[in-house]
């Protein structure tokens, strides 16, 4: 797999900064699990915690798909791994693989590129049940980089746990 990571630019409008910062967070994720078996995917950070890079992936397309899916285009879609919209369900990964996880994280990245590029604006806004008040794309284009760095700096320890990598 080719991941190609481009580098944000340093001026442009705030949508298409948005847009790249966005894109290169979700690029950095499949750097940090790329090449990496089941098994390794699966292994815990420091216990107590059960964090793992597989179980990360799986949130992160879960959070794409309450974003941009069930919230901003309000696509009645259930949750990809929950019933009951919960959102640790998807750090569940003793049966999960690798790459149903990634294609699921892949698809979801396609719909909210999709409904992102469709929106007319930065200001539309949209209800969140969640939060009980209205939000914008904006807000919701900041709040998944804000989800994708701090998870990827989860990503970046993991990763080094399992074998050594740093980096990038």
């Amino acid at each position: 797999m080719t991941i190609d990571r481009i580098d944000p630019p340093r001026r442009a409008g705030e949508r298409e900064m948005l847009r790249a910062y966005l894109d290169f967070h979700r690029a950095t994720l499949a750097m940090k699990i790329q090449g990496l078996t089941d098994a390794q995917l699966r292994q815990r950070a420091t216990p107590p915690s059960t964090l793992t890079l597989l179980g990360l992936v799986r949130h992160l397309a879960e959070v794409e798909r309450t974003w941009f899916r069930r919230t901003l285009a309000g696509e009645d879609v259930p949750m990809v791994w929950s019933e009951t919209v919960d959102f640790q369900a998807a750090f569940d990964v003793s049966t999960a693989s690798g790459a149903s996880a990634f294609d699921a994280w892949q698809a979801e990245v396609a719909h909210s590129r999709r409904i992102e590029e469709a929106a007319a604006s930065l200001d539309v806004t949209v209800y969140q049940p969640r939060w009980d008040e209205d939000v914008s794309l904006r807000l919701i284009m900041l709040h998944m980089i804000h989800e994708y760095a701090r998870h990827n700096g989860h990503a970046d320890l993991l990763r080094e746990g399992v074998d050594g990598s740093v980096g990038a």
